[in-house]
């Protein structure tokens, strides 16, 4: 068993649920954990990381920055580092498990050290995404670079200089995140000039953010295509507050306004820089019933929902969870400029379309963008891939919440890559779900 009490590995049965009703606290940001860890790694003293999340991502952030020197400890909910400030560990080889982010992230930061070596034991999900584009900006710093044809692993090292690069913000804003961290510990600093459609610009702000709380000087344009970081800065050390998460916290307000019932769901700042924060937006625009309170959202389900047609770029980590709710609103909705979604743990676009096809409803693609035509009923008593992915996962059970028979989910321990108390929160508001013990990926 794990530490949420289920098996280390399991499909899950989804039941229909007839309400959900019930006051829960969102968990903490994973994306502000991770980046938080980073910046009190980096930082030469102790941090206080308040209310870290307990997500897969954020332990392997933690497990890789004590292998990198960093001394970490629990206390509570909180995350206390000993940072190792410009000078993490030489020849380290640091697995990052399936955490996107987290790998990129540690590969610009891997260029303050010689020989760091960062591999997956996910082969067929981080193994094969994209990390050319942030080597190739490594390189041009002066970074020595061996990978796999662009893929994990890869080894990196230093030193490298500071001054202007370019890198690609078409795939992925990762890549321009690996280099602010990296910039302010470089002498001359660096003048990044992202090329390319910029893809999601609130993580990018969540990274500036992050840099300001520790401390650190940083400037950019209002489109986000030019980034300064004077070079010769120290992180601070001292305490930080993770926020609450909106990407997994879209699934539970979709689920809410799926179903009849209220939920009350604190711990969701207003002015908050994470830009799945729009999933509230949206839901309110097909229709449902959602009212703030200081930080706590009020959604009171069962409303008709009808559906809308959106640039999801924006909030590319919430479209799964509305994608469960244009499954339920009348019309046909359409996520467009979405074409980053290929690159995560799995398609978000083709095995999503196939996993709603499976569950009988109209589905459609282009290459950027993902239609589902909602309907009144889904019969279940199906089985659907979970695709190892955490957002898929959420996706299917939110379905399998309204269907009219039971719906299989494979591989759902996945969730704990983001959202490890995902099911014990909709068990706490009212669905019923069985656990069956597996011996597979």
């Amino acid at each position: 068993m794990s530490a949420d009490g289920l098996p280390e590995r399991f499909d899950v049965v989804v039941h229909p649920a007839p309400e959900l009703r019930g006051e829960l606290r969102a968990q903490p940001s994973k994306n502000y954990t991770t980046r938080y860890l980073l910046a009190a790694a980096l930082a030469d003293g102790e941090t206080r990381v308040v209310g870290v999340a307990t997500s897969e991502d954020a332990h392997a952030m933690l497990a890789c920055l004590e292998a990198w020197g960093a001394g970490v400890e629990l206390v509570g909910d909180d995350a206390v580092i000993q940072g190792f400030g410009a000078s993490p560990r030489a020849g380290v080889t640091l697995n990052p498990g399936n955490a996107g982010a987290v790998a990129r992230f540690l590969m610009g930061v891997a260029a303050l050290t010689t020989g760091t070596t960062v591999v997956t034991d996910h082969a067929d999900s981080l193994g094969r995404r994209p990390q050319g584009d942030l080597l190739a900006a490594l390189e041009r710093l002066g970074a020595r670079v061996t990978s796999r044809d662009g893929t994990l692993p890869v080894t990196i090292s230093g030193p490298v200089r500071g001054g202007v690069v370019e890198v690609s913000a078409e795939r992925s804003s990762q890549y321009a995140s690996a280099l602010m961290f990296l910039a302010p510990l470089l002498e001359g600093g660096l003048e990044l000039r992202l090329t390319g459609d910029i893809k999601s610009h609130a993580p990018l702000r969540q990274t500036l953010d992050t840099l300001a709380a520790f401390g650190v000087r940083a400037s950019a344009s209002d489109d986000l295509s030019r980034v300064s970081i004077p070079g010769g800065q120290v992180y601070r050390p001292g305490r930080v507050l993770v926020p609450g998460d909106y990407p997994g916290s879209a699934a539970l307000l979709a689920a809410a306004a799926l179903r009849p019932g209220e939920l009350r769901l604190s711990n969701l700042r207003e002015h908050d820089l994470q830009g799945e924060k729009e999933a509230v937006a949206v839901l309110r625009d097909m229709g449902a019933d959602i009212e703030r309170e200081g930080d706590t959202l009020v959604v009171r389900g069962g409303r008709p929902l009808t559906a809308v047609t959106r640039d999801g770029d924006g909030f590319t980590d919430a479209v799964q969870a509305l994608t469960a709710a244009a499954a339920g609103a009348e019309g046909t909705t359409t996520w467009e400029n979405v074409y980053t979604l290929r690159l995560k743990e799995c398609d978000r676009i083709s095995d999503t379309r196939r996993e709603l096809q499976r569950l009988g409803l109209t589905a459609t693609e282009t290459t950027d963008s993902l239609s589902v035509t909602g309907a009144e009923r889904i019969a279940g008593g199906v089985t659907a891939d979970g695709h190892g992915d955490h957002r898929m996962i959420m996706l299917l059970t939110l379905l399998g919440l309204r269907a009219d028979a039971p719906i299989t989910i494979t591989g759902a321990h996945h969730i704990r890559k983001s959202y490890p108390l995902f099911f014990r929160h909709l068990e706490h508001l009212g669905a019923t779900f069985e656990y069956r013990p597996t011996d597979g990926h």
